[in-house]
């Protein structure tokens, strides 16, 4: 038996004890060997903030410099949820070296021209979609969210991905927040089906902060890992992070009285520990939820509309007015809702779109396909007028 295990006083001992409620184990470990040799210690990143960032390591929480790992590629700066090397004590100032490779991360396109993706949080195990009661239930934002938890970014070398669930490596819960807004419990129930129809499979959670109902539930979802709190802003995101972790640790602000929304109270992604084990990242309140290479994502959101399109006559059925196509037979019969198909067609189009932004081929491949429509339009055109004459 190793001389470490027999002595609790040994530092390897010491770091496991320390850093274990925020994640680290055994693959981390050996991940880090390398960097162990050079002198550096690990930790992980619970805050970052205009170049600098809070690390949590074994002998306490410490503000490091992240100049050094500054990169071109948008997808590889330091992110909360990260777990990172960094100087000993005593360095001053202490910079993080690297960036240790990551085990999911989920990304968003910016709302700039630029083809360029932001991470929003990284090793992460259970996505939190939260969607507040207090206004009308949109479905359609939900499948988006999903899509996001859903899938993985492409082309980040610092990313591996889980073996054992979903693309993103993480899985995802639904949290209808302010249950208590919603006048009696059988209105609650028909939402929650609502939003189960539009997320197969995935749990769907009505939780209120307010009166602690379906708190205890979320709470044992998520134990035991990481998880991600993501929503728009006013969905009451702080509050549950508030109610979770058992603490003040997020500023809270009631939302606006004209239009329902947030105040965007959260400006930065927050790693806070939680009672039950795990701990919980908080994230700002985002005003657009762009997918980025989000094809699987999709896929997985939409599973019985791809399992239909497996029957379609043609291969590229686009599922419009094609003969043979098994997904529009599924609409006329209303086993499959125009909604969800709609849904399920503007989200591929998107995401082909940004992927085609760094896709040279997926480009080419669409040029080709307008070429061919705008000459069966004019095609159209010309026969119409021809029967005209």
């Amino acid at each position: 038996m190793s001389s470490n295990l027999l002595n609790p006083s040994s530092p390897t001992t010491h770091l496991s004890a320390t850093l274990a409620p925020y994640g680290w184990d055994d693959d981390w470990a050996a991940a880090f060997a390398p960097y162990a040799a050079q002198g550096l210690v690990p930790g992980r990143v619970v805050r970052v903030d205009r170049g600098l960032c809070d690390v949590v390591t074994a002998d306490g929480t410490v503000r490091a410099d992240t100049e050094f790992v500054v990169p071109r590629d948008p997808m590889k700066v330091v992110c909360t949820g990260d777990w990172v090397a960094v100087d000993p004590d005593g360095a001053d100032p202490r910079y993080v070296r690297t960036l240790l490779p990551r085990r999911t991360a989920f990304v968003r396109s910016t709302s700039s021209k630029r083809s360029e993706g932001q991470v929003l949080a990284t090793n992460v195990d259970t996505a939190v979609i939260c969607l507040s009661l207090a206004a009308e239930l949109d479905l359609g934002r939900l499948e988006r969210y999903l899509a996001l938890a859903m899938s993985s970014s492409s082309g980040d070398g610092l990313l591996h991905k889980s073996a054992h669930s979903w693309e993103s490596g993480a899985q995802p819960v639904v949290v209808l927040s302010k249950a208590d807004l919603v006048p009696d419990a059988a209105t609650v129930a028909h939402l929650v089906q609502d939003a189960e129809s539009a997320a197969p499979g995935v749990p769907v959670v009505p939780v209120s902060a307010h009166t602690g109902a379906g708190a205890d539930v979320l709470a044992d979802v998520v134990a035991g890992g990481t998880c991600v709190l993501l929503g728009g802003s006013g969905a009451g995101k702080s509050t549950l992070a508030n109610a979770l972790s058992g603490t003040d640790a997020m500023e809270v602000q009631a939302v606006r009285d004209v239009d329902g929304k947030g105040r965007h109270t959260t400006t930065t992604r927050n790693l806070l520990l939680l009672p039950g084990g795990g701990v919980l990242i908080d994230t700002p309140g985002l005003r657009g939820v762009g997918l980025w290479d989000a094809g699987s994502g999709v896929g997985q959101v939409f599973a019985e509309i791809e399992e239909l399109a497996v029957r379609c006559r043609f291969q590229d059925c686009a599922h419009r007015s094609e003969p043979g196509c098994a997904v529009r037979w599924a609409v006329e019969e209303g086993e499959l809702p125009v909604r969800r198909l709609e849904s399920y067609d503007k989200l591929q189009r998107e995401n082909r779109h940004i992927v085609a932004k760094t896709d040279a081929r997926l480009r080419a491949e669409m040029r080709r396909d307008w070429r061919i429509k705008g000459a069966q339009n004019r095609a159209a055109a010309d026969a119409k007028r021809g029967r005209r004459r």
